[in-house]
């Protein structure tokens, strides 16, 4: 692992907040996407080096305006003017300055998604001081080239979504299922037939059936040809749920999107339930604690797919961890509309034959467009 370019002190933060409009809803289960947003932070230390990081902001819909006064108010008060030796550290202390604020407001999930962010831009720049790409100071895999997943593709239209991703350079797809018994059997035939040969598909229900209604459809689904079944189950279903479930399930169970402690994370990774584990670097644990998770995932025989489903800056910060760690694992991306994705990571990594390849750039290789991004840009925040 490369050595970090020394203590840092923290002399500036911006967030942005963005929403760009979009023709097509992203739905899912649960709710429905009317439009894109983002949030990013900008950490810079005394010197001008800066990094961007991003915070999960997808729901509800008001949440990215929320998550980004959390990060200023909340967030940044415990890093601003400190120093600190690595990444780690600031970490640390800012999820002590907001343990007793998320039990009070009730809120752990939108604070440790604020201290995600400001948590990956503190890795980008300790990256660019010490001029690596991110991922030779989170691991030695140096898996650089690696597979990618078209995923969150949805009714209707099933299969010609899959034809515009294979055309995108996809080999591999996730669609959406959750909307009923015949309506998912209805996207899975058209997904499976739409597959051509040495292509794969997976399942994402999003948390939308009971354990009876999961027990049903993995004996409907069971045999078809899937990589995996992801979130069958509410992420708080009781422990013995999942274990019927999985003991009962042909195909691999996957989930860690909506887990947000390292217990849960390391019952998820030591037990028999899940055969993928996913967490989201922009929803818990920023890189520091999704390194630690990746690593114990791969050291358990279980396949590491990090999670991911907003804009440009937290694909970047998944595709890096995953180089550092390597493993099996393939990367999540977004199949729907967003111009945040691309216009918040350029130059946006290629993406051909199911493969993304990462530059070799410091940090994490791409800059916002901040220029372009105007037009989508509702808030910004300077602290200093």
């Amino acid at each position: 692992m490369a050595v970090l370019a020394g203590p840092v002190t923290i002399a500036k933060v911006e967030i942005r907040v963005f929403r760009a409009p979009i023709a097509v809803p992203v739905r899912t289960s649960f709710g429905t996407m009317h439009d894109r947003p983002a949030v990013i932070v900008r950490v810079e230390d005394g010197q001008g080096n800066h990094g961007w990081g991003e915070v999960w902001c997808n729901f509800p819909s008001c949440g990215a305006e929320h998550r980004a006064r959390l990060v200023e108010t909340a967030v940044v008060p415990h890093v601003l003017g400190k120093t600190f030796a690595d990444p780690a550290e600031a970490f640390d202390e800012m999820t002590r300055g907001v343990e007793v604020l998320a039990l009070q407001a009730d809120e752990p999930g939108p604070l440790a998604q604020a201290v995600a962010g400001v948590d990956i831009a503190l890795w980008d720049m300790a990256a660019r001081r010490a001029g690596r790409p991110l991922h030779a100071l989170l691991g030695t895999a140096g898996m650089t080239v690696m597979p990618a997943y078209a995923s969150g593709i949805n009714h209707p239209g099933v299969a010609e979504t899959i034809a515009r991703s294979r055309s995108e350079g996809y080999r591999a797809f996730k669609i959406k299922i959750g909307f009923g018994e015949a309506r998912d059997m209805e996207n899975l035939d058209s997904a499976l037939g739409a597959l051509e040969p040495g292509e794969t598909l997976a399942v994402d229900s999003n948390q939308a059936w009971s354990l009876p209604q999961a027990l049903d459809m993995v004996q409907r689904i069971g045999s078809l040809p899937l990589l995996w079944l992801e979130e069958p189950l509410r992420c708080d279903s009781p422990a013995q749920a999942w274990r019927q479930l999985a003991a009962a399930s042909p195909l691999p169970l996957a989930g860690g999107e909506n887990m947000r402690s390292t217990a849960a994370f390391a019952e998820a990774t030591s037990g028999p339930v899940f055969g993928v584990v996913q967490p989201d670097v922009c929803k818990w644990g920023g890189l520091t604690r999704c390194r630690e998770v990746a690593t114990a995932v791969l050291a358990a025989g279980k396949r590491y797919c990090p999670h991911y489903l907003g804009g440009g800056i937290g694909l970047m910060a998944s595709a890096h961890l995953l180089a550092a760690v390597g493993g099996d694992g393939m990367l999540e991306v977004d199949c729907n509309a967003n111009p945040l994705r691309e216009m918040l990571a350029t130059p946006y990594p290629p993406l051909r034959d199911g493969r993304m390849t990462l530059s070799d750039a410091p940090g994490l290789g791409v800059e916002p467009d901040l220029d372009a991004l105007k037009m989508f840009q509702v808030a910004h925040m300077v602290c200093a």
